[in-house]
Formats: C-alpha cells, structure tokens, sequence
C-alpha cells in the first residue's frame, strides 16, 4: 500500500498536524480520499454530490497558504463532506426533494463558512433523507443510501449519507443536523461517533430559504460533527461553533468550561418498562459503565424523569409543526415511500388545536426545567448530567427485499470482516447544556 492509498485512513487530528508539519501536503490527502470516494460511493451513495475538481482545487490553494508560511486553520487540509440540506455556494440545498434539484445556493451557511474557514477541503454533499424527515437515507432525487457493514440495514436518517461517508473513509469528519436523533441515531447505525451540541453552540441559518424556520425546529434544532473517533470530534466541533450574526440565537458560551471539583458523576440509565433492550447493547452499557468507573466517573443507576411523556411530546409538537410545511411538501413532492412512511406517521396522530399546541409548549418547558434538576441533583447520580443510555438493537430497521440473514457477521466497506457484534451499536451519553463534552469524553474510555 503506498502512502497515497493509506491517506485516507487518517484521522483528522493526523491530517492536520502532518499537513501542517508538512509531512504530507492537502492534495495527497484530498486526492486519497477522492479515490477511496471513486471506490466506494457508487457502492454505497453516501454522496449525493461529489465535488473531485472542486476539492482539489481547494487543497492546491490550501498547499500554497502552507508554502507561504500563513496562518493555518484548525482543519487546515482536512477533507469534509456537507449534508445537502444546508447552503454551500454554488451548489443546490436539495434536501431530497426533487423541485429542490436546482435551488442553488448563493452563499455558505454558517457553518459551511466556518469549517472553509478553518481550512477543511469539501469533498462532497451527503445524503439526506428526502426533507430530512426520515429515519432512513432514501429520497426520490439522490436514491439510497446503503449501510456500510451491512447493506440490508438502514444507515440511520436523516443525516445517514453523513454517517456512511465517515465510517467508510470518505472522509475523517462530516457535517449533520439533528431534531430528533438525525446525528446520533446514523452514528450509531453506522458504528461512527455524532455530537448533538446545545441549541445556539453552533449558529444555523440556510440564506437561500425563503421563511424563516418555525418554531420547533428553532427550539430543537441542531447543527454538528460526525466522525470516527472522539478528538476528531471535538475539533470538526470547535471549527463548527463560532459567531455567526445571522443566528440571533447563538450563545457565546466557552468552548471548555471548568471541571467539576470531585469526580463526574454519571446516571446509568439502563432500560424503561415496555421498551426492550437487546441483550447485547445491555452489554455494552455495563462495559461503558465499568470502564467510565476505571477512568475515574461517579457511576450510579438512575430513572430519568417523564421519560415516556418528553417522548409523546417530542412527537405531538414536531409532527404539528410540521403540517404546514414538510407535511403538505411530502404529499405533494414526496417519493411514494416517504408519503407511506409519513401516512403510517399520522395514522394516529391528531391534529393539535391552536391552545393544544400553546400548552404543549409549555409542557416542554416544565420538562426540561425537570430533566435540569435531575441533572444537578447528586441525588439522582448526576450532578455533572452525564446519562449513559441503552439504543435498541432488537428492532433495528432493515431494508426491504434484500433476503439478507439478520445474524450474519457482515464485510466492512474495506473488505474487512467487522469484529465483535454482528453490527454497530451503542449508547446515548447526554450531558447538561452546554457541558456536552463531560459526556463525549467519556466515549474515549467505552
């Protein structure tokens, strides 16, 4: 294998700090990573938009800014795909919808700007679900998106071209939003890491929409990074969260906050009654558990508060929300399976009356104010909030019409046999707001 082919195994911490070093120079590794995209995308369709010419020419004016001896970003060489929902000049915000197909963007969103700015070479733009409203990546524009590990499984949604890109090296770090599980629910499809920030860490505004958002996506919202290994994490992160004046909402909140003066304390949140736990992520949570004890956490089991209703309500305001826009959208642009998909949806689910609506809000507002008293009670066994949580395996969704038997040990998209579990999975860490990064840490050590 010559050092070209192998570039592209790199994290994005080692890219950096190579090309900085200039052990290595921006068009190597853009190059390596754009034949490993020519190899596996086909395959795969983690990228709706491959940008080759684009991106090379991006990293020959990154390799002189080197030579120069200039001031280089924290991503400085590092390759990156964008989710095709989020404005990235030159290029059209699909969202996976076909009237979108030539909705072409003017100027970058914040946080396209902020990671060219930082120096990262774009490489492409990732899959969506179509409106970014699904948990699988298929849409009637850009087709689907296949799992890596396993093509009879979904690659998660909506940010899944994101995740599958990661996981098969189409890049060390992708950009994703998440409302409702759309980062953290592909990362854990896909067996990669994805950060959910606080809403208002990362500023989001698309300049090409033509409303502004409605109000729970405003309040629920996010922008952030997924990538193989948590220090590429935090650094895809810290690129990402930085002023932006067209987010009103952006909290200029330090990246690092001060460490708790004792140990950090984590609610171990194994399971809720009527909710079944595979067997083998139970396993995992008590791995995750024991070597968070070895690192030194607070371990405690612990019941996280109106978990049952936060969900139903979660549900209630998105899917009503929604009827004036994604709703109305699908029916009329949707591909057959996302307007099945979505009649499944609102088979029974009632439409919300205005004061229904209004005092749903409300409620939300009483439950987070519950979930942030637990989170500082030591009581409750997590006063740093850091909840260690179960994702399901049992009931994994699987593509249809494949025939692929459910318990065989699948090939990687390297060609290699995965070791361990028969796919990915994994656990939920949630950490107080804007102390996000108390719970990720804890990833380097489960």
């Amino acid at each position: 294998m010559n050092l070209q082919q192998a570039l592209w195994r790199l994290s994005a911490v080692d890219i950096a700090a190579a090309v900085r070093s200039r052990d290595i120079s921006c068009r190597e590794v853009t190059a390596s990573v754009l034949a490993r995209i020519e190899q596996l995308n086909p395959q795969i369709n983690a990228l709706a938009e491959v940008l080759a010419d684009e991106a090379l020419a991006s990293a020959d004016a990154a390799d002189r800014l080197t030579l120069r001896g200039a001031e280089l970003g924290t991503l400085h060489g590092v390759p990156v795909s964008i989710k095709i929902n989020v404005d990235q000049v030159g290029h059209a915000t699909t969202n996976g919808v076909v009237p979108l197909r030539d909705h072409i963007a003017g100027e970058d969103a914040p946080v396209v700007a902020h990671w060219r700015s930082a120096g990262a070479i774009i490489v492409g733009r990732s899959n969506t679900a179509t409106y970014s409203s699904r948990w699988f990546t298929d849409n009637g524009l850009h087709g689907r998106t296949l799992n890596p590990w396993d093509a009879a499984i979904t690659p998660g949604g909506s940010s899944g071209g994101a995740a599958a890109a990661v996981a098969s090296g189409m890049g060390p770090l992708a950009h994703g939003n998440d409302i409702g599980g759309s980062i953290r629910y592909p990362a854990y499809a896909c067996g990669v890491l994805g950060l959910r920030p606080t809403v208002g860490r990362v500023p989001a505004y698309n300049p090409s929409a033509t409303a502004e958002r409605s109000i729970t996506p405003q309040l629920m919202s996010v922008q952030g990074p997924l990538a193989r290994n948590v220090a590429d994490l935090r650094l895809g992160y810290h690129a990402m969260a930085r002023h932006d004046a067209r987010d009103p909402n952006w909290a200029p909140v330090p990246l690092e906050l001060p460490r708790p003066a004792g140990p950090i304390r984590v609610a171990l949140f194994r399971s809720y009654p009527g909710i079944p736990v595979d067997p083998a992520v139970t396993q995992a949570l008590n791995d995750a558990a024991r070597w968070l004890q070895q690192a030194g956490y607070d371990v405690q089991e612990a019941a996280l508060p109106h978990f049952a209703e936060a969900a139903a309500l979660w549900r209630t305001l998105t899917v009503d929300d929604s009827r004036r826009n994604i709703i109305a959208g699908v029916e009329r642009h949707g591909d057959k399976a996302m307007q099945h998909s979505q009649r499944n949806l609102l088979a029974d689910m009632p439409e919300t009356d205005r004061d229904g609506f209004l005092d749903a809000l409300a409620r939300r507002q009483a439950l987070v104010l519950q979930l942030v008293s637990f989170s500082a009670n030591p009581s409750a066994g997590a006063d740093a909030g850091v909840v260690a949580a179960p994702v399901p395996t049992g009931r994994r969704h699987r593509h249809a019409g494949t025939g692929t038997r459910a318990d065989r040990r699948p090939k990687s998209a390297t060609g290699d046999r995965r070791a361990g579990p028969a796919r990915p999975f994994g656990a939920h860490r949630h950490g107080r707001r804007c102390a996000h990064w108390r719970a990720v840490a804890g990833l380097a050590f489960s």
